[in-house]
């Protein structure tokens, strides 16, 4: 699955990078190469904690779809 990101200089001149697709899940790196690696860590991340919240109740299932 592919996400948008956002990039842009802090003041510092390190790049930042953010994925409004996920609130909240923000990453930065020295070179804009190290930030787009950092963004997919921080990406799995914050998929792999969302995935453990789910809760399935009563007579629900739980199912995986691919896009």
């Amino acid at each position: 699955m592919k996400y948008k990101v956002v990039i842009s200089e802090g003041e510092d001149g390190w790049y930042v990078v953010e994925c409004p697709s996920i609130p909240g899940c923000v990453s930065q790196g020295k070179s804009l190469e190290e930030a787009l690696e950092n963004i997919k860590d921080a990406i799995q991340g914050c998929l792999d904690v969302l995935n453990e919240r789910i809760e399935i109740k009563g007579a629900e299932k739980l199912m995986e779809v691919a896009v």
